[in-house]
C-alpha cells in the first residue's frame, strides 16, 4: 500500500503528533508498505524508511512583531504567508489551515509520479484535506481529542478579558469540526476519544475507528543499575498546556514534606512562563527543577530513576507519559481524566485520583513513597500492561485494518 502522511509539525519534541508520525510510519514501513511524509516544521529526525517532503512556513506563532525579519523579508507578501502574518497578529493560530493547503499543492505534485492508496492526516484537520479528498483518494485523520476541550480548559483558567479573547480566537475548532465530518474516517486511540469526537463534532460513529496508540518498547524499558527514587517526583509534558494540570501538581507539592522535589521535563524561563510563575507564587523555587528538552536516552533514565511519575491532567487523549513510565517500571499517579483510566488499571498498574484535586494527588504520591510492596506491584504490572497493550506493531496492524474498512480503493 502507498500511504501518504501529512503532519503540520513533525518533530518528536514538539508534541505527541511528532512521536505518532515517526513511530507509526516506521512500523508500517516494516510491514512492507511505501511511506511518503508531507510535514511542516519543526521537522522530524531522519526517517530512512520514508520519502520526506518538508513544507515551509513562516513559523510566526508566539511572535507579535518583526514578522519580516528573515533573509527574504518580501516572501511575506505571497498569499498564504500574508494571511499568516495578518491573522497571527490578531491572535489566531493559522498553521493547521495554511499547512493543509500547502500540503495539498505538494500532494498534487507528487501524484504526477505515483498513486497513493490513502492519505493519513495527523491532527491538522485543515480545509486542504477536503481538497485532497476531491482527488479521489480516501483521507483519514488521527485525532486524540477535539480542540474544543482545550478551549474550555483554557477559558476556565484565563484571568483577564484579553486572555479569554485570545483563547476564543486561537483554536480553529470550527474548521476542524467541518473537516472531521467530511473525511472518510477518523482514527483515535481509545473509547473516551471516540465519545468526545462524536459529542463535540457530531461525527457519525461508523466513521470513527479506535486503533490504539503505541510506545517504543525497545527504548522505554527498565534500565538495570538505575536506582529508583534518585528523582523524587517526575512530570513529563508541556508545562504551558493547562490541560496537563501542572498547577494542581505544584499545589500538591506545597502540601507535601519540604524535602521532596519535583523534576519537570520541559523548559522553564525564559521559554515557558506559566509553570515558573506558579512555582514562584507557591514559594517552591528550591523544590522544582526544569530540565529543558532532554534526549530519549535521558528521558528513559529519568523514568527509571523516578520515585513516582505524576500525570495530573485535566484531559488526555491518550496519556503518553503514563504509558512510557509504566514501560520503564515507574509507579504512576494519574487522574481519572480523559483516557487515562483506559491506560492505567487503578491499584494495579498505577494509582488514579480525581482531576484538579491537589490533596488527592499529594495523598497518592505519599502512599507510593511509603509502601514498597505497592511500588513492586505497580512496577511489575505497569511493565506487563505496556508490553501487552501499547506496542507499535499492534497499533500499526489496527491502523491497516481501519484503512481497509474505509470505502474507496485502499487495496495493498
Amino acid at each position: 500500500m502507498n500511504i501518504c502522511f501529512v503532519c503540520y509539525r513533525g518533530n518528536m519534541h514538539c508534541g505527541g503528533q511528532g512521536i505518532y508520525l515517526y513511530d507509526l510510519s516506521r512500523e508500517l514501513a516494516r510491514l512492507g508498505h511505501n511511506i511518503d511524509v508531507i510535514v511542516g516544521p519543526p521537522y522530524p529526525a531522519p526517517m530512512e524508511w520514508a520519502k520526506v517532503h518538508p513544507i515551509e512556513n513562516l513559523n510566526l506563532w508566539g511572535r507579535r512583531r518583526s514578522f519580516a525579519s528573515s533573509p527574504r523579508p518580501f516572501k511575506i507578501f505571497s498569499p498564504l504567508n500574508f494571511y499568516e502574518v495578518a491573522v497571527t497578529a490578531l491572535g489566531v493560530f493559522p498553521e493547521m489551515l495554511t499547512f493543509s493547503l500547502r500540503a495539498f499543492l505538494k500532494l498534487k505534485e507528487l501524484m504526477r509520479a505515483r498513486r497513493f492508496h490513502i492519505i493519513h492526516d495527523v491532527q491538522s484537520l485543515g480545509y486542504g484535506l477536503l481538497l485532497m479528498k476531491s482527488l479521489g483518494i480516501p483521507v483519514v485523520s488521527t485525532v486524540h481529542h477535539p480542540l474544543s476541550i482545550d478551549k474550555r480548559i483554557d477559558l476556565e483558567s484565563d484571568r483577564s478579558f484579553m486572555e479569554k479573547f485570545y483563547t476564543l480566537t486561537f483554536y480553529p475548532q470550527f474548521m476542524q469540526g467541518i473537516v472531521a465530518r467530511r473525511l472518510d474516517g477518523i482514527l483515535t486511540a481509545c473509547g473516551e476519544g471516540e465519545a468526545a469526537i462524536m459529542r463535540e463534532w457530531k461525527v457519525p460513529p461508523e466513521k470513527i475507528k479506535t486503533v490504539g496508540n503505541g510506545i517504543d518498547l525497545d527504548l522505554f524499558r527498565p534500565l538495570p543499575g538505575v536506582p529508583r527514587g534518585e528523582v523524587d517526583i517526575l512530570f513529563v509534558g508541556n508545562a504551558e498546556d493547562r490541560k496537563k494540570g501542572i498547577r494542581y501538581l505544584l499545589e500538591a507539592l506545597s502540601l507535601m514534606d519540604g524535602h521532596l522535589k519535583l523534576t519537570v521535563v520541559d523548559d522553564g524561563l525564559p521559554h515557558k512562563t506559566l509553570a515558573p510563575r506558579m512555582v514562584k507564587r507557591l514559594g517552591l523555587e528550591e523544590r522544582v527543577v526544569f530540565t529543558g528538552k532532554v534526549s530519549d536516552e535521558e528521558l528513559v533514565r529519568l523514568y527509571c530513576s523516578a520515585g513516582v511519575v505524576a500525570v495530573p491532567s485535566l484531559f488526555e487523549g491518550f496519556g503518553l507519559p503514563a504509558a512510557e513510565a509504566m514501560a520503564c517500571g515507574a509507579p504512576v499517579v494519574a487522574t481519572t481524566a480523559g483516557t487515562l483510566p483506559e491506560v492505567i488499571e487503578d491499584g494495579v498498574s498505577g494509582l488514579l485520583v480525581p482531576p484538579a484535586s491537589p490533596r488527592a494527588i499529594a495523598q497518592a504520591i505519599k502512599r507510593v513513597m511509603t509502601d514498597r510492596e505497592l511500588v513492586r506491584v505497580l512496577s511489575e504490572e505497569g511493565i506487563k500492561r505496556a508490553a501487552e497493550a501499547f506496542s507499535w506493531k499492534l497499533a500499526a496492524r489496527n491502523t491497516l485494518q481501519a484503512y481497509r474498512e474505509i470505502p474507496g480503493e485502499t487495496a495493498s
